[in-house]
């Protein structure tokens, strides 16, 4: 890795984690994730934000400072744009190495800072309106975002250069190599890393919609040309462009959504499986397209990103035990917390000795208010009349999807 130059005062620093760990101890990262600092040399020098120990990251952040002619000793400021440790777990051993550094966060930031790292002495809390002037014509100003996705967070604005360094926010899975900027990369890695920032986005930033929004209205009198957040792509060919999707995301609370059914699915013995065939070649009579995701074999994580943009929900699964099929009833608590609200849905299953799930699956699904179709279920094998029945369900799961999109 390498010290890559955003201007020539400016310093973009990254670490690429590979790792089995899963982000925030919950999320699968198959392509790993990195992890951004940057680097403000002006006749005073700052650091935004830092790194946790974790695959090398403080050796690959003190390399890069010394590429850029700095030494950890040297840094006058630590910026720290939010809290959560990925971004601050090296905190207490780097104030260890330069205890000169002042450390800068937001009023509710220098708490935890004194909670999770026990450093009192030289930290100070800013908050909108505030400047930092390093000298030489840089200068940093504050931006308070709380709840994007923490109640600590802010944003740092460089004027002159139009760098705007958000931290959590407009970030995504995935590492970047020897290539850090938006136009380095081709349209297909593009549409990659934008799976895994609507990903990203779904996992970690989804129950804050509203606050997304209020943040992005404080950038209006901002000239941005410049997006370099703590994970993913730096934008600046495009910098609108990655702001508009967090919007366009944020937006999905409210509707706006994309004309497709997220299909989630789980069978035991393969009888809720072949009801799920029938409803799945209605919808393809109606020509909407559908994602498949079952459940347990595919980790929630990858399903949230296609049930929180889409319009439709298909939920299969059987009555176990009396109660939901235990995989589902996880992923139907995720929507909860993850603000997977008013959606169109159908819930279709088999049971065997008893039904069962419905009371539970309707229970779990109230606080989303979902518009929901009448659900289809069977004992045992699915018999030609359920099978027509179950067709029809999903070709008019398909249209109120279509109506619900305005086509």
């Amino acid at each position: 890795m390498k010290a890559h130059t955003i201007s020539d005062r400016i310093y973009a620093l990254h670490a690429d984690i590979r790792t089995e760990d899963l982000f925030e101890g919950i999320w699968p990262i198959p392509d790993g994730v990195s992890l951004n600092s940057y680097l403000v040399k002006g006749e005073k020098i700052a650091l935004i934000d830092l790194v946790r120990d974790w695959g090398g990251a403080p050796a690959a952040l003190e390399a890069e400072l010394s590429q850029a002619g700095v030494k950890l000793a040297d840094i006058d400021y630590l910026v720290l744009n939010h809290l959560e440790p990925d971004h601050t777990g090296w905190l207490a051993e780097y104030r260890r190495i330069n205890p000169k550094v002042e450390i800068l966060a937001t009023a509710k930031g220098v708490e935890l800072v004194k909670s999770f790292y026990k450093v009192v002495d030289g930290v100070r809390a800013v908050k909108t309106g505030d400047e930092l002037d390093l000298g030489a014509g840089l200068k940093l100003q504050f931006i308070e975002a709380p709840n994007v996705h923490w109640p600590e967070t802010m944003l740092s604005y460089e004027p002159s250069t139009g760098t705007l360094f958000s931290c959590d926010a407009f970030g995504s899975f995935g590492m970047l190599g020897d290539r850090v900027f938006d136009d380095q990369f081709d349209s297909g890695e593009l549409r990659r890393f934008e799976e895994e920032t609507l990903r990203y986005y779904s996992n970690i930033v989804a129950s804050f919609g509203l606050f997304v929004k209020r943040a992005v209205e404080k950038l209006a009198g901002l000239d941005v040309k410049v997006v370099a957040p703590s994970h993913g792509i730096i934008w600046r060919r495009e910098p609108r462009g990655i702001v508009d999707r967090y919007l366009k995301y944020a937006s999905y609370l409210d509707g706006g959504r994309e004309r497709e059914v997220c299909v989630v699915w789980g069978s035991m013995y393969g009888n809720t499986e072949k009801g799920l065939g029938a409803v799945v070649d209605g919808i393809e009579d109606e020509g909407v397209p559908y994602t498949m995701h079952r459940v347990p074999n595919e980790d929630a994580s990858f399903i949230l990103a296609d049930a929180y943009k889409s319009e439709g929900l298909l939920i299969a699964m059987p009555t176990y035990e009396y109660k939901m099929f235990p995989p589902m009833a996880y992923v139907l608590d995720l929507f909860e917390r993850k603000h997977v609200w008013n959606r169109t849905a159908l819930r279709i299953g088999s049971w065997g000795w008893i039904g069962g799930a419905r009371k539970e699956y309707e229970e779990a699904i109230a606080p989303l208010k979902w518009s929901s179709l009448e659900s289809v279920e069977w004992a045992g094998v699915p018999d030609e009349a359920t099978l027509e029945l179950l067709r029809e369900r999903g070709r008019e799961l398909a249209r109120a999807v279509k109506k619900a999109c305005g086509s």
